[in-house]
């Protein structure tokens, strides 16, 4: 098992008090705690439609979402300071469905077809550089069984680990800081109880804390990030997607068009 080596602890003043910078590095690759985003504590999201979770059959159904606190389409003020990609429409929700990678809503609601079986909804307000918020009333996890499906409902008393960010592909600027965010429901992160083990490009680091994670150091061309939700001893979590892996891509330029 490779080792896990943390190069640096540094604690930050910051006008509410202190706080701890963590620094990993694995060869060429660097991995740094976001400590301070723009704060939205009152911001809340809930979920209009639909309000039926029991379908007859498969369908393509409607989600309409009601955003409070929080403006979709505003760029987060502190977007400049994060040197890392930001979306130019702005403030969001990430709406995933049975752990497809994230669609980016701008506006609150969106259509998707569900075919029979059980379905895993999560959606989650982001500031406008992908970052999530994270707080008990800006997110909502919905479970949709349709038709007569015999497979077992989700545990979502359990804790659980949602795959966000890196998605995609990354071009010029965007490659130098490559940001790691994912959402965790009915479970907390510390050094002694349950982590986050991500794995990047064969190179493992714990994550000990929720909060956003940049990454310096990606090669151009395609890497691999995993996430895995895991307990004290390192052991996985049960849950449906408490293991995820994805690739993304880095370019030094956008592509030229045949």
């Amino acid at each position: 098992m490779k080792k896990i080596f943390l190069l640096s602890l540094v604690v930050l003043a910051t006008q509410f008090g202190f706080a701890q910078k963590v620094v990993m590095m694995q060869g060429n690759l660097k991995v740094t705690m976001q400590t301070e985003s723009f704060d939205y504590p009152e911001a809340a999201l809930t979920l209009n439609e639909p309000d039926n979770f029991n379908l007859e059959k498969a369908d393509t159904v409607k989600f309409k979402f009601q955003v409070e606190s929080f403006s979709l389409g505003n760029l987060t003020p502190d977007y400049l300071s994060r040197r890392c990609a930001n979306s130019a429409k702005g403030q969001h929700i990430h709406f995933i469905l049975d752990n497809k990678p994230y669609e980016a809503l701008y506006k609150p609601q969106t259509k998707a077809y569900l075919a029979a079986g059980n379905h895993l909804m999560l959606a989650f307000l982001s500031r406008s550089y992908h970052e999530s918020i994270k707080t008990k009333t800006a997110f909502v996890l919905k479970q949709i069984k349709v038709g007569d499906t015999k497979l077992p409902d989700y545990d979502l008393t359990k804790p659980l680990l949602f795959f966000s960010r890196p998605k995609g592909i990354y071009i010029g600027a965007d490659t130098g800081k490559v940001m790691i965010d994912f959402y965790l429901v009915n479970t907390v992160l510390s050094p002694k109880g349950n982590k986050v083990k991500a794995t990047i490009n064969g190179k493992s680091f714990m994550l000990t804390d929720w909060k956003p994670f940049l990454i310096e150091g990606l090669p151009m061309g395609e890497s691999t990030i995993k996430l895995e939700l895991v307990d004290k001893n390192g052991k996985i979590i049960e849950g449906p997607y408490n293991v995820t892996e994805r690739k993304i891509t880095l370019a030094a330029s956008e592509p030229m068009k045949k």
